[in-house]
């Protein structure tokens, strides 16, 4: 292969990726338009992972929030809710990515649980609930805990400031620790409700493995699934194999038409 090949090859390899960014970027309103998830706090299957879930090493696209309404798992699970049975990566209400506190350190990927507002009227409401006008915010969502036969329960709570309460789907490892009580950011503080500024966006689709060369460069590889990185060698082995055989097809063809012209 010749200089000007390579060259052409190159611009064509560099020219499709920077097509697919701008195209990612331009579906999602954000930049960069994916995260790769790093923890296991969003595993719903800690031995292995699972296509669904939010597991490390996944790719995640990042819708901007301001394109997007955030539904929480209280309203996905209140009955009669127009949005009851709203799911995203395999449980109720959306995941969403912020950044503890408004801070610098790195973002987390969590499901939103509920939404604090001010009533206008004084107290708060919360949207999926029978709250409303609530000095205090005392509620019961439908989200299993791990550790004995009961679901989280928030009682007698007063949010510092309006925003979303969060916490990772991994059972084992967050049972009913919600983050505002259990996630501490970069100035070893609590994390307050989820700001609606805090949000850099919304978890929409999952491309699953791919990030875990991203964590294995970075030296953080050890959260990966054993899984994880068989299934991503079948699917490199399988992206590698089909030119090859579409060119093998083709040669095939190619000498049956030839064979044909002779006779």
């Amino acid at each position: 292969m010749d200089i000007q090949m390579l060259k052409r090859e190159a611009a064509l390899a560099i020219g499709l990726v920077v097509l697919l960014l701008g195209s990612l970027t331009i579906a999602t309103g954000n930049y960069p338009p994916m995260v790769v998830v790093e923890s296991g706090s969003m595993m719903h299957d800690r031995e292995s992972g699972s296509v669904g879930a939010i597991d490390p090493g996944d790719l995640v696209l990042v819708m901007n929030p301001d394109r997007v309404e955030i539904i929480t798992l209280a309203e996905a699970t209140q009955e009669g809710n127009e949005h009851e049975g709203y799911e995203s990566h395999g449980m109720p209400g959306d995941v969403i990515i912020f950044r503890k506190n408004g801070g610098s350190d790195t973002p987390v990927i969590h499901r939103a649980l509920f939404k604090a507002v001010v009533n206008p009227n004084g107290g708060w409401d919360v949207p999926g609930t029978n709250v409303v006008g609530a000095s205090e915010i005392t509620v019961e969502l439908d989200y299993e805990c791990f550790h004995g036969d009961s679901n989280l329960r928030i009682e007698n709570w007063v949010p510092s400031h309006e925003g979303y309460i969060t916490t990772g789907d991994n059972i084992w490892s967050n049972g009913c620790q919600y983050d505002q009580i259990s996630l501490k950011d970069e100035n070893n503080e609590l994390v307050q409700p989820i700001k609606d500024e805090w949000i850099i966006g919304v978890a929409s689709l999952e491309i699953p493995w791919v990030g875990a060369v991203k964590l294995a460069a970075s030296g953080t590889a050890g959260a990966v699934p054993g899984a994880s990185w068989s299934n991503l060698a079948v699917l490199v082995a399988f992206i590698i194999t089909i030119p090859i055989v579409i060119e093998m097809i083709t040669d095939r063809l190619q000498g049956d038409n030839s064979s044909d012209e002779e006779e």
